[in-house]
């Protein structure tokens, strides 16, 4: 066990999120953690796991939220001033604060934030909190798998599809990345679909990406003057008990899958996630 003198002195922040800065009702999101004085060594951690967040505010834009995470972890790891800090308290949503920073004696950095998620970020083992469903599952794996390849802070998150088509489309495409930076490359996208129609958006997400699918790629060969190769990730037939066995989630599973497929997207299934990721992983050279 480690001593206490043997301890490193470092400092804590917590984010959290505050969907009302009126009522200040709010829930812990993650953790920033570095040296005491120190930019230059530090990690920040959010949680994986939104449903208080969900529970707090049902259109909490979980994504978004995501997205700062890989942003505020590069801005870390480039700039060693104390000015950073002071970036990070004025540039953070509105929705997101930030508590002042806090002393802590850790064994080691990554050491320190598993214990500071676990005292203040991760629900108890026994806090009962509604299921992950529909895409909320999927885009959690999809995010467990790039990030065990190592390249998940490497990809771009919510891509505006309007940057591409025209202004007021108002869909995101999850993640995606360039695979190939020489000119006339490829630009791998992926959006997670659930085709469970257990679920409120259901088989309907299918129809909105195969509609949008062809003004993506046309605008992604005028913007980035590159390729698109547009992946929908979707779940396993049989975890959604769409089999023979239950005709009518059969058809509505063929349906959503052969709707994208007549429009050019490739559909996968989180089975297949592991495999996607390495090659990401090749691509992006990591």
């Amino acid at each position: 066990m480690t001593r206490e003198s043997e301890r490193r002195a470092c400092e804590f922040q917590l984010l959290r999120y505050v969907p009302d800065p009126v009522r200040n009702e709010f829930v812990h999101i993650g953790v920033i953690v570095r040296e005491a004085g120190s930019l230059a060594r530090s990690e920040v951690r959010f949680t994986r796991d939104w449903r208080r967040v969900r529970c707090l505010d049902p259109n909490a834009d979980t994504a978004l939220l995501e997205a700062m995470e890989s942003e505020l972890r590069q801005r870390l790891q480039k700039d060693s001033e104390g000015r950073l800090m002071r970036l990070l308290e004025e540039s953070l949503s509105l929705g997101v604060q930030m508590t002042e920073a806090k002393a802590y004696l850790a064994e080691s950095l990554p050491a320190g934030i598993e214990e500071l998620m676990r005292l203040y970020v991760d629900p108890p083992p026994k806090e009962k909190l509604p299921r992950l469903s529909g895409r909320a599952v999927i885009h959690a794996r999809m995010r467990r798998e790039f990030e065990h390849a190592g390249v998940w802070d490497l990809l771009r998150k919510r891509i505006a599809a309007s940057d591409y088509t025209r202004a007021g489309d108002p869909l995101r495409i999850d993640t995606g990345y360039k695979a190939d930076y020489r000119p006339n490359g490829l630009i791998r996208m992926f959006h997670a679909v659930s085709l469970d129609p257990g679920v409120a958006t259901g088989v309907e997400m299918a129809k909105v990406l195969a509609f949008s699918a062809a003004g993506l790629r046309a605008g992604v060969e005028r913007v980035e003057k590159a390729g698109l190769e547009l992946t929908a990730v979707i779940e396993p037939a049989a975890k959604l008990g769409a089999t023979d066995e239950d005709p009518e989630r059969l058809a509505l599973y063929r349906f959503g899958v052969e709707t994208m497929e007549e429009h050019q997207i490739r559909v996968l299934t989180t089975s297949d996630l592991g495999r996607v990721a390495e090659t990401a992983r090749r691509e992006l050279r990591v």
